[in-house]
């Protein structure tokens, strides 16, 4: 008899005192008992209440790059083990590309979102969102909209089909937030997600509390949730509805749910193009991988009917070429069985739904399949189920748009018009995901424009992206994951858009000295300081937010714009004609030209001598404001506004507030120069 699965609660790994009533989780090809599993008797309350004040604590010491420099650090902890993780994902029925998706995948959203972090969010605590609303005329109370930290625990429940993939995708925003975890996986495979923790937990990278694990069935959940609690579902959509309905008031829920998707090919797609043979490579790989067990999966094979018989025939050609269905361990097998036999009768079940209301089945079978067992041999005790395509001869069934065959299971529709494709995608209710073959722009414009609203990703194939596409069913970590109506409603992923929804935004007003305090950014109007260094000679511990330098001021003359123009090529009217430059209502008469104004700016402002300052890698948000004519004279303010050491180098980032005005103190020109500077002055 198997142990019973721990789970990992309060900084500490947890069995139930009793096994009774334990589920039993099986080998999904072998039939062979793998674990028990029971959450009878943890102390549930406990474990919300350590992660809202240890992991609160230890993951609110840190800053947004500290965290993503650990999310890094897991991802090469699982990296060296993952092979662990293969062994016991075979089990489960996934073949090594199966498991690929799954642990390489979940590793992959880890070292995403550690290289967002350090790229897009600040070193220290407060996101600031947008630009700056002026609430007064003369710039001494201003808004700023900002994100800090939910104060409570994310929640997820997941689903079998991605017991490692879909805890990190969530995790891993959750965590840079400085969220803690508590993950709850589906039973089947939930013995995968206690072993990827165990691997971080023995690590010992985990801070106090980011991370537990309840494995088991755990009805009183909902029951201790509050305002700052989030629960981040995937699983059918009648089960998504349930618990929307348990979700106590200021509990976030979002939701990834089960979803009717579909493919169109265009009408150019016909047999022998580079779009045909995309759209059935595409098909077939969404059929097989995972047996067909993901959420966005290809349901509707909507196709030209002109088209349709041609595709059954190369879906089937292909299915014969390369699918081999047995256990993930023996040699050769390309396609695994479902999880579990719960899982393939309720699979059957539907197809049999699908079969009742019009479908034929075109391709494969509903009875047993032909499989390969470790040995060679064929196994009749594994949840194994062919491949399948049914053909509907009325693409508005009811069913084929509603009743959702969770595993290798596709409906062909066709359709006349675009308009018809449209509507056939939209029949579904919302998707996760729909996929167009075309290389025809006219017909792709068409189609997204009657199809988006229905969609949380629209994927197009063509001849120049096809071999690069990394697919329809592959969520990537910088994209939305999530689909309108019955796909659930809910945003994941999307890069830092994830992180932010474990963030609260709020609007902050006050003085530019409160909001510099605030938010770590100085701001127009705020206090500057010049201590008689030059702020490039000072290092990142030296330099504080509000340094300034300000610059003596040059003349303009013509006889620059001239020297200028000539040198660089840019002899646009403005700078050398000046009667087509009068006639020009923006320009009194020829100007300067804006990037000699910058140029100088940077030779007004620059200390040249060797120092903190490493290199200079950039300039953002460019205006150019008050033309400047010969005679007028120029001068510029550099006042330190961001400073971001990078948590693995030597440097940091400094962004710098630069503004050029003329003798009249008028504005000229605003923009951001960024540098990179030192931490500490070296010897040299």
């Amino acid at each position: 008899m198997s142990e019973v699965l721990p789970g990992y609660v309060q900084g500490a790994w947890w069995t139930p005192d009793s096994d009774a009533g334990a589920l039993i989780v099986r080998d999904a090809s072998t039939g062979e008992e793998i674990t028990r599993v029971s959450s009878q008797g943890i102390d549930l309350t406990g474990a919300l209440d350590y992660a809202r004040t240890v992991g609160q604590a230890s993951l609110g010491a840190l800053t947004f790059h500290q965290r993503a420099v650990l999310l890094k650090q897991f991802a090469l902890a699982l990296t060296e083990r993952k092979n662990e993780l293969y062994a016991l994902s075979a089990r489960t029925g996934a073949t090594t590309a199966d498991s690929w998706v799954d642990i390489d995948g979940g590793i992959g959203v880890l070292f995403a979102y550690s290289g967002k972090g350090r790229r897009e969010l600040p070193n220290g605590h407060v996101y600031v969102d947008g630009p700056i609303e002026p609430l007064s005329k003369d710039g001494t109370f201003l808004g700023r909209h900002v994100f800090t930290r939910l104060p409570g625990v994310a929640v997820q429940i997941n689903a079998f089909n991605f017991p490692v993939w879909g805890a990190l995708e969530k995790f891993a925003p959750a965590f840079l937030a400085g969220m803690p975890t508590l993950v709850k996986p589906a039973t089947p495979t939930g013995y995968l997600a206690e072993a990827f923790v165990r691997i971080l937990v023995e690590s010992e990278l985990l801070p106090d509390g980011s991370l537990q694990l309840v494995s088991g069935s755990v009805p009183t959940l909902f029951d201790d949730l509050r305002l700052g609690d989030i629960v981040g579902f995937t699983g059918s959509a009648s089960t998504a509805a349930e618990l929307r309905s348990q979700t106590p008031q200021g509990v976030r829920f979002t939701a990834e749910t089960d979803s009717i998707n579909a493919s169109v090919l265009g009408p150019d797609g016909v047999a022998g193009t580079p779009e045909f043979d995309a759209y059935v490579r595409q098909l077939v790989t969404e059929l097989t991988t995972k047996a067909g067990q993901k959420c966005t999966a290809i349901r509707r094979a909507i196709v030209p009917t002109a088209s349709a018989d041609a595709v059954i025939d190369a879906v089937r050609a292909r299915l014969e070429a390369k699918v081999v269905i047995g256990d993930p361990r023996a040699e050769g097998v390309t396609m695994g069985p479902l999880v579990s036999l719960a899982q393939r009768d309720e699979v059957l079940r539907q197809v049999q739904a699908l079969q009742d209301a019009g479908g034929r089945i075109v391709i494969g079978t509903s009875d047993a399949p032909e499989v390969r067992g470790i040995d060679g041999s064929s196994t009749a005790d594994g949840a194994f189920v062919a491949p399948m395509l049914l053909r509907f001869d009325d693409a508005n069934t009811d069913a084929v748009h509603e009743v959702e065959a969770f595993g290798p299971v596709a409906s062909l529709l066709t359709y006349g018009a675009p308009s018809e494709a449209a509507a056939l995608v939209a029949r579904g209710g919302g998707s996760l995901v729909t996929s167009v073959a075309t290389h025809d722009p006219s017909f792709a414009t068409e189609l997204m424009t009657g199809i988006a609203a229905s969609n949380g990703r629209v994927l197009f194939l063509d001849r120049v992206d096809a071999r690069s596409s990394t697919g329809h069913g592959s969520p990537m970590p910088g994209l939305v994951h999530g689909g309108p109506g019955r796909a659930g409603g809910g945003e994941e992923l999307g890069g830092i858009r994830a992180v932010l929804h474990h963030m609260q935004r709020t609007a902050v007003q006050g003085s530019p000295d409160m909001l510099t305090a605030l938010t770590g950014v100085w701001h127009v109007g705020a206090t500057a300081r010049y201590d008689g260094i030059h702020p490039f000679r000072k290092s990142l511990a030296e330099l504080q937010v509000g340094d300034r330098i300000a610059s003596a001021s040059r003349e303009v003359t013509l006889d620059d714009i001239e020297t200028f123009a000539h040198f660089t090529g840019d002899t646009f009217y403005a700078h050398m004609d000046e009667q087509a430059a009068s006639a020009n209502p923006f320009f009194p008469g020829r100007v300067a030209h804006g990037y000699l104004l910058v140029s100088w700016a940077a030779g007004l402002f620059v200390d040249p001598e060797p120092g903190p300052v490493l290199a200079n890698y950039g300039l953002e948000n460019l205006r150019f404001i008050t033309p400047v004519s010969p005679g007028d004279s120029i001068r510029v303010e550099l006042t330190a506004k961001q400073i971001t050491p990078r948590e693995t180098d030597e440097y940091g980032e400094v962004r710098w507030d630069a503004v050029i005005r003329n003798q009249n103190e008028e504005t000229v020109a605003t923009y951001d120069v960024l540098t990179l500077v030192e931490k500490e002055r070296s010897a040299a």
